[in-house]
């Protein structure tokens, strides 16, 4: 929408104006002309804005944007006062909320937003965690060494990390056949979805609990870490007991790639704030927690993202592929596309996003 061209009050040949009508007239004119550069230079930044974001923007312009809009706004504001002509006060009204939306409204709608989450926004504040993932990575190895020398020094420790019920095969003293047969396969996948959905309830408890404990400065989140890595360090040693480590491996691969990886970012995410915390630098306590909580949780919307497909990889391939081989294709090829997603996938980062 173009700035208005004002049109004469009268007709050729009309009885000329009084003289306060007319001067009214002459004002707005000179108000218009005054400002009209600004307001139509406005007005072509938003309408490249609102057809293309700000990738047609030159930053000259961006720079510009707030000036401007504020120019506008309070042209608006003089219309108003000085009760200029409709078609101007029209225009600047139309104008600004359409700025208004541009420099203050929200910047994109869910489709955008996923868009650029999906597209550089996740894996760019998860390499801005990495000495935080190189923490809590050593941490869950640990913790897995811990409870495999924990088992293998005392048995009874088995039962204090791994939950067990009534029924469990998967226990000391069992058979290599009675191990074997918790890893079969499922003949059809009736009722997997069901389990699928537990799956998904259970590891994104485990996540968000990780996250949520890093606010006491990250130590509970590490503590987490532990206690999970031992259990699967118990079940290690069991199965390496009866000749079946490399099976029990192919088995967990198959989703496990994405779960630890899932839970291995959660901890990290919660160690990020919890040392914020403790080393905010030159910021407040609290400025360092909110820039790091931010950070952080852009990392735990991709986190229950992971937790759904590996849910449905433990549901439906890990029950229904068969073989070692299968398996750890499946699970390598997971753990390929998450490392080359999070630190080889290193698309620009648009202007302002500072995630």
């Amino acid at each position: 929408m173009r700035a208005p061209v004002l049109s004469s009050w009268f007709g050729r040949g009309a009885v000329a104006a009084p003289p306060d009508i007319e001067s009214a007239a002459l004002r707005s004119d000179r108000f218009r002309l005054e400002r009209e550069g600004d307001w139509r230079r406005l007005e072509d930044i938003v309408a490249r804005m609102e057809r293309g974001g700000l990738k047609r923007i030159a930053d000259d312009d961006l720079l510009a944007l707030p000036t401007l809009y504020r120019t506008a706004a309070s042209s608006l504001a003089v219309a108003r006062e000085t009760s200029l002509d409709a078609a101007t006060l029209a225009y600047l009204e139309s104008l600004v909320q359409r700025a208004w939306f541009q420099v203050y409204g929200p910047p994109k709608g869910f489709a955008a937003w996923l868009r650029d989450f999906l597209l550089g926004g996740w894996s760019r504040a998860v390499r801005a965690m990495w000495l935080d993932i190189c923490i809590a990575l050593f941490v869950m190895v640990a913790g897995s060494v811990v409870g495999w020398l924990l088992v293998a020094r005392d048995e009874a420790w088995y039962y204090r990390l791994v939950p067990g019920g009534p029924g469990e095969v998967r226990v000391p003293g069992a058979s290599r056949e009675q191990l074997l047969s918790t890893l079969a396969t499922e003949e059809s996948a009736v009722g997997l979805s069901s389990f699928a959905a537990y799956l998904f309830s259970n590891n994104s408890a485990v996540c968000i609990l990780a996250f949520a404990l890093g606010f006491a400065f990250g130590i509970p989140s590490l503590m987490l870490l532990v206690h999970n890595m031992a259990l699967l360090g118990a079940l290690l040693w069991l199965f390496d007991g009866q000749g079946l480590l490399v099976d029990l491996a192919a088995w967990l691969s198959v989703h496990g790639t994405t779960e630890l990886f899932g839970i291995l970012l959660s901890g990290a995410a919660g160690l990020h704030i919890g040392r914020s915390m403790a080393f905010p630098g030159n910021r407040p306590v609290l400025i360092a927690a909110s820039e790091g909580g931010k950070r952080g949780a852009v990392v735990m919307v991709g986190v229950v993202i992971m937790m759904i497909v590996a849910a449905l990889l433990e549901a439906f391939p890990r029950q229904l592929v068969e073989g070692a081989g299968p398996r750890f294709l499946i699970g390598g090829m997971m753990l390929a596309f998450w490392l080359a997603y999070f630190f080889l996938y290193r698309p620009r980062q648009p202007a302002g996003d500072s995630a």
